[in-house]
């Protein structure tokens, strides 16, 4: 299996866009609704206007948080929904994630109750 793809304002192999590209911006996620790797949601949205028929941006919900869509960008193993929560660095290769990411949870996946 091969390294996903990753869409949008890409600007760089670790998954930097033009939104955010500090250091430590070397995540992409895979967006529930399209099942396509994003380096952030502003990324999506704009991709999404493009679209002939855009599509409604759809969370993760929590009983799907075993699924492949965390993207380290430094090393490019990809890393369950529930193991990016645990951790603040990739588990494959200790590249530091962004902590501000925490900020925008609530726009990829949807909290337990």
């Amino acid at each position: 299996m091969g390294v996903p793809t990753v869409y949008g304002a890409v600007l760089d192999a670790a998954t930097r866009c033009i939104h955010y590209h500090s250091e430590r911006d070397i995540v992409a996620i895979k967006f529930a609704c399209c099942r396509r790797y994003y380096p952030c949601f502003q990324c999506h949205d704009e991709a999404v206007r493009r679209e002939p028929t855009p599509h409604t941006t759809r969370r993760w919900p929590h009983v799907q948080w075993t699924e492949l869509a965390i993207l380290c960008g430094a090393c490019q193993r990809q890393l369950s929904i529930f193991e990016y929560h645990r951790v603040d660095r990739c588990p494959h290769c200790s590249a530091e994630f962004n902590p501000g990411c925490r900020l925008h949870a609530h726009l990829y996946f949807d909290e337990p109750q």
